[in-house]
């Protein structure tokens, strides 16, 4: 029989492992602890089975970044003045579906293709008037794109996602405007420089389509 001070002693078992990064002490409580908002908690740190399900789905992709995504916008080959368009301002390749298009292409090589899906949703979002799309529409971004267990977690700051949480109380269809933000500005200043010097620019340049001549 043990003595009083080896019982006290004894290892209980060992800890759980395989936690994702971040997760809070909430993330191995009971199901049924009532301190658990069970799916109200926009910060992912409640243990409610949807978030048991986001974490064995975080465990799941964490060798593959990107799952297979949705095609690329349709859109018309561009010319090769719009291709050359595209060197002048990022704004001009980001009002440009085709120039959208192509990016996406050279973001996925870089493995960082959710910026553009985040941007595009956010844009998305924001022609919304229907409430109870916006309210559905925002959650799926959140999950998507916000979330610390999700694949496709976009680079936000404390700040901004703070910002997010409060406002996914009510969300709105500029609940993601200061994030969106910060994606293209990171777009801009950090993968465009490259995508202009990539060989895949330069080969639209070398190969585009020339304008039809207008004479008879």
């Amino acid at each position: 029989m043990p003595t009083p001070h080896e019982a006290e002693t004894q290892h209980t078992g060992p800890e759980e492992a395989d936690q994702p990064p971040s997760m809070s002490s909430l993330d191995v409580a009971s199901p049924a602890d009532p301190r658990n908002p069970c799916c109200l908690c926009w910060c992912c740190c409640c243990s409610c089975s949807w978030n048991e399900g986001r974490r064995r789905a975080w465990r799941a992709s964490r060798e593959t970044k990107l799952q297979p995504l949705p095609s690329c916008e349709a859109c018309a080959p561009p010319s090769l003045e719009e291709v050359r368009s595209w060197a002048q301002s990022f704004d001009k390749l980001m009002h440009s579906p085709a120039g959208r298009n192509i990016f996406r292409e050279f973001l996925r090589t870089e493995y960082s293709e959710e910026n553009m899906l985040f941007w595009l949703a956010c844009e998305e979002l924001k022609a919304e008037a229907n409430q109870h799309v916006v309210d559905e529409k925002a959650r799926l971004i959140y999950e998507d794109y916000v979330s610390i267990l999700s694949p496709k977690e976009v680079s936000l700051d404390s700040r901004v996602r703070e910002g997010i949480n409060k406002r996914m109380q009510e969300p709105s269809a500029h609940t993601f405007d200061e994030a969106q933000l910060q994606i293209y500005t990171l777009m801009h200043r950090d993968s465009y420089p490259r995508f202009l010097g990539s060989p895949a620019y330069r080969a639209l340049l070398l190969q585009g389509p020339t304008p039809p001549s207008s004479e008879a």
